[in-house]
C-alpha cells in the first residue's frame, strides 16, 4: 500500500463487495480496504482487474484503489474472521469498519420478494456472525428499501428489519437506520437505499445531510443545489461506443414512438380486492427516461431505460453510462458477459453516496470518542410504512398469493 503521507488510513473489511461500488466511495473517503470478498467469479475478476490497473483514488494523491487488498472468492458462509484479517494479525486486531450489503433480491421489488424465506435472505446472519468475530469499531450495512417493510414468516411487516436490528444489538452494537436517495447527494440517479450505521464502543454516527433537492417550481430550499439531471449528466459523458448502442427494432419501434418522457408501456394489471380494474405499472424494459430529472434506479438487467437523443433517435442507456451513473470511474473495467456487467452495475452501491457515508464514518473514527451508544428510534416514516403495509396486505394479500402461485406454475 502506497501513501503520500504518514497519516494512518482507517481500515475496511468489505463483504459482498460485488464490483466494488461501496469500496470506491469508502476509499475516496480515506479508508484502506484490507480485504474484499464475493462469491461471484465475475465480481472477483473485476476487482482483480481493477487492482492490476492501479486506478488512482480521486482526491487522494498517491493512493490507488484496492492497493494491497486481499481478494477472496468465497461465499459468506465459508468465511472466518481469520480469513479477513491482515496476514500475521492476531485475533485482537479489529477493523475500523466492516461494510457490505447482503444480496437484496429477496426483498427487492425487482425480484419475487420471498424475503427471509429465500436462502439469500438469511445471509445477513453471516454478516452478523463475522461482525461478532471481528468486533469492528463501526459497521455500514446497505440494502434495498423493500427491507423496511419485509415480512417475517409470521407475516409481520417490518419484522425482518426488527430481526436485523435485534441481531446486531445481541452482539453489542447500537444501530441507526435511514433511507437515502443518491440524487439528494449529487448523483444523477434517483436511487433510494436503506443504510445502517452501527457502533459498539463509540458514538453512533449520524447520516449526512442532503446537498441537493428536487426543484419543484422554484420551491427548492436556498441551501440545496438542484438535482443533477440525466440530460446534464449525459452531456458531460464521452460519446457512446457504437458497439454498445441498442436501438429499438420490430414492433418495439411503434410501442415506443409516442411515449412521453417519464412514461412507459403499461404492464397488465393484477386484479386486487381494492383495485378491481387491475394494479398496473410500467414495463421496466419499455420505459422512456425523462432527461430533465435524474435517472431512475439503475437495475441489474440488460434492459436499461430508453432515451431520446437530440435528433429524435431512441436508444437504450449503455452499460458504460449505467456504470458512470453508479459512480464507477471510466477506467473501472467490469468483467464478464454483457449480462454479467449489467448485473454487477445494478447490484452495486452508488459510489458517490458511499463516499458521503464514508466521510461520516471517518469523522467518528478520527474523533475517537468512546461511549456506550444506544440504538436510535426508527424513523417516523418507517413506522408509517410498516402500518400501511400491514393494512394493505390484509386487503390484497390473498389475491397476491394466488397471482404469485399462478406465475410460478407457468414459470
Amino acid at each position: 500500500m502506497s501513501t503520500s503521507n504518514n497519516e494512518r488510513q482507517p481500515t475496511l473489511i468489505s463483504l459482498f463487495s460485488g464490483a466494488g461500488g461501496l469500496d470506491i466511495g469508502l476509499e475516496r473517503a480515506g479508508f484502506h480496504t484490507v480485504t474484499a470478498t464475493d462469491f461471484d467469479a465475475n465480481c472477483v475478476n473485476t476487482l482483480q482487474t481493477v487492482q492490476d490497473l492501479a486506478i488512482p483514488v480521486r482526491g487522494k494523491p498517491g493512493l490507488r484503489h484496492l492497493d494491497g487488498t486481499r481478494l477472496i472468492h468465497a461465499s459468506a458462509e465459508e468465511l472466518k474472521a481469520s480469513d479477513l484479517r491482515p496476514e500475521g494479525a492476531t485475533s485482537k486486531w479489529r477493523p475500523d469498519v466492516l461494510a457490505g450489503g447482503p444480496p437484496c433480491q429477496p426483498f427487492s421489488s425487482a425480484g419475487r420478494q420471498k424475503g427471509i424465506e429465500d436462502p439469500r435472505g438469511k445471509l445477513f446472519l453471516e454478516f452478523v456472525s463475522l461482525a461478532e468475530q471481528l468486533k469492528p469499531r463501526l459497521i455500514l450495512f446497505e440494502n434495498v428499501r423493500g427491507l423496511v417493510t419485509a415480512k417475517t414468516p409470521d407475516g409481520e411487516p417490518g419484522g425482518v428489519l426488527r430481526l436485523i436490528r435485534q441481531s446486531f444489538e445481541e452482539i453489542g452494537y447500537a444501530t441507526r437506520f435511514k433511507l437515502l436517495n443518491a440524487a439528494d447527494f449529487g448523483s444523477a440517479q434517483r436511487r433510494i437505499r436503506l443504510f445502517m450505521f452501527a457502533a459498539r464502543d463509540r458514538s453512533l454516527p449520524h447520516f449526512p445531510e442532503p446537498t441537493h433537492g428536487k426543484d419543484a417550481g422554484g420551491m427548492l430550499a436556498s441551501d440545496l443545489k438542484p438535482w443533477v439531471s440525466l440530460g446534464e449528466f449525459l452531456s458531460a459523458q464521452p460519446a457512446a461506443n457504437p458497439e454498445d448502442i441498442v436501438v429499438p427494432t420490430g414492433s418495439l419501434v411503434d410501442e415506443l414512438a409516442d411515449l412521453a418522457p417519464g412514461t412507459g408501456v403499461k404492464s397488465r394489471g393484477i386484479v386486487e380486492a381494492n383495485r378491481p380494474s387491475g394494479h398496473w405499472g410500467y414495463r421496466q424494459d419499455r420505459f422512456l427516461a425523462d432527461l430533465s430529472l435524474p435517472a431512475r434506479t439503475i437495475r441489474a438487467a440488460t434492459t436499461p431505460d430508453w432515451i431520446r437523443t437530440e435528433d429524435g433517435t431512441l436508444r437504450r442507456l449503455t452499460w458504460r453510462e449505467c456504470a458512470a451513473l453508479q459512480g464507477f470511474p471510466r477506467e473501472w473495467e467490469i468483467q464478464g458477459t454483457l449480462a454479467a456487467k449489467f448485473r454487477q452495475i445494478g447490484n452495486a452501491v452508488q459510489a458517490d453516496m458511499a463516499e458521503k457515508l464514508g466521510l461520516m464514518l471517518k469523522t467518528s473514527i478520527d474523533r475517537n470518542k468512546r461511549s456506550s451508544p444506544v440504538s436510535a428510534p426508527w424513523p417516523a416514516e418507517f413506522q408509517k410504512w410498516m402500518a400501511y403495509t400491514a393494512m394493505e396486505h390484509q386487503t390484497n394479500g390473498k389475491h397476491r398469493a394466488a397471482a404469485r402461485e399462478l406465475r410460478e406454475k407457468v414459470g
